[in-house]
């Protein structure tokens, strides 16, 4: 955990979130751990989330029936919003109508809690003047028939009120008095159509985060014969993202599980219009995401029959990815080099969001383990794996019509992305040099290497061969991983 939560701390944004599903067996060292690695100042929340009123069957002594739900921001730049009101909550809510027939709910003016006490705020102490006939409140007594009300504590010692007298005098067409068993007392009017939203409750006890939804969910997408337990529901993770405001962003969940996170990504978009982007992990555990993960997911976009034989339509306005990672030797060799470009093709096409790939370049062919070439509208990527053919490739882009640049990624030993090769034909291309895009990208996020034996080192430099340099590109697969 501390090996990955490192990790996601390092991909987080500044105004990012992140939320950790924990039972209590590990809930209270996973907060020791976030604390170091996100800052205790960090901390948001940590939630409870119930599940089976019957708890789980590996329950003793006491029923489990909710898990911890811890939340970390990045950085003060996170924005957090409130969970939307339903109708039916903002009619039992906002219970009583003003004069001009609009609906509010009303809150007491008196400070309630911690910090209520008139000795906590002295300055938030002070009589308010109320006079029945004219239905106006004041701060000075106006009238022999003003009465006097003031902030008290149900223990009868002073309380305080949650406004100062600025804010009083600013914003006091908001409040009025009515009489209660105690006597007079001020309330402010909280308008449905400023309250859209209210802050989420720390315990999340509603219908859709039930554990046992997320069993039947994935039993309908999958069948009854479901080798996972305990899938998240849709619900829980639709109530996180509704938190977030941003619609466009990107969710990463690296304990992918049975792929909840990314079918409530594709359901929340259709719902709310969003073009958030869902990047799953696993370690494929048992075989878990090519037969759960993946399939279900693909079902989810392409439509599924129920075990009922009712049909669900796919959300048809998706695409799924399915890659596999593999180890590449961390020593800076040129097989090692060769390799790791090879082998991220793939990241390059995400990080371009381009995956069309054609089969001819320039009219001629293009050759796997030389040159690939990816198009799609007006957006162009080129991948030289063989600096040796970077001369014949400038005469191909120079014979070329293109309305855009065309992105070429190249190998090169250093930091040189071949300039001067390309001088010719600079207004066409925008240059990178590979690999060493690659290693500055993985330098930001993963930890330093240790220091080896020196011995170590030496066979790592007689390694390299003169083969090696040479042939390298088109040597077998396998080796130093």
């Amino acid at each position: 955990m501390s090996k990955r939560l490192r990790l996601a701390y390092r991909l987080l944004k500044p105004n990012g979130v992140i939320f950790t599903s924990i039972d209590y067996h590990e809930q209270p060292s996973l907060q020791i751990l976030c604390n170091e690695i996100f800052k205790e100042s960090n901390f948001i929340a940590n939630n409870t989330v119930k599940g089976n009123p019957r708890g789980r069957q590996s329950s003793q002594y006491f029923a489990q029936v909710d898990d911890s739900l811890l939340v970390y921001r990045k950085s003060p730049a996170t924005e957090l919003q409130g969970l939307a009101i339903s109708d039916e909550t903002s009619k039992k809510r906002f219970n009583k109508i003003d004069s001009q027939g609009r609906p509010f709910e009303e809150w007491e003016l008196r400070k309630r809690g911690a910090d209520s006490r008139r000795i906590d705020s002295p300055k938030l102490w002070y009589p308010i003047y109320y006079n029945p006939n004219s239905d106006t409140l004041s701060l000075e007594r106006i009238s022999s028939e003003d009465i006097e009300i003031i902030p008290k504590l149900s223990s009868g010692e002073d309380g305080r009120w949650r406004w100062g007298k600025e804010k009083f005098q600013r914003e006091k067409s908001s409040l009025y008095a009515r009489l209660t068993r105690s006597g007079y007392n001020v309330f402010e009017r909280k308008y449905a159509e400023s309250k859209s939203r209210q802050l989420a409750p720390t315990i999340w006890d509603f219908a859709e985060v039930n554990t046992e939804l997320g069993t039947k969910i994935l039993k309908e997408v999958l069948g009854s014969d479901v080798p996972f337990d305990y899938p998240k529901p849709i619900g829980l993770i639709t109530t996180i993202l509704k938190l977030f405001p941003n619609r466009d962003a990107t969710v990463l969940d690296f304990f992918a599980g049975s792929g909840t996170t990314l079918h409530a990504v594709m359901q929340l978009n259709a719902e709310d219009g969003g073009k958030r982007q869902c990047i799953l992990c696993t370690n494929n555990e048992n075989g878990i995401c090519e037969n759960v993960t993946y399939e279900r997911n693909k079902r989810v976009i392409e439509g599924y029959t129920k075990p009922n034989g009712d049909y669900v339509e796919g959300l048809h306005n998706n695409n799924l990815r399915y890659y596999r990672t593999d180890f590449v030797g961390r020593s800076r060799s040129t097989k090692n080099m060769r390799r790791l470009v090879q082998l991220s093709t793939d990241m390059l096409c995400i990080k371009e969001n381009l995956y069309a790939e054609k089969k001819t370049f320039a009219g001629l062919p293009t050759f796997k383990n030389i040159y690939r070439y990816f198009e799609q509208g007006d957006k162009k990527m080129l991948i030289i794996y063989d600096e040796r053919y970077v001369d014949e490739i400038v005469t191909m882009i120079a014979s070329m019509e293109t309305d855009s640049k065309i992105k070429v990624y190249v190998f090169s030993p250093s930091e040189d992305p071949w300039e001067a090769s390309f001088e010719s034909v600079t207004d066409k291309v925008d240059l990178c040099a590979l690999p060493q895009a690659i290693y500055n990208t993985y330098k930001r996020i993963l930890p330093k290497p240790k220091r080896k034996p020196l011995e170590s080192e030496a066979e790592d430099a007689l390694a390299v061969s003169d083969e090696e340099e040479i042939g390298g590109l088109f040597a077998e697969e396998g080796g130093d991983e």
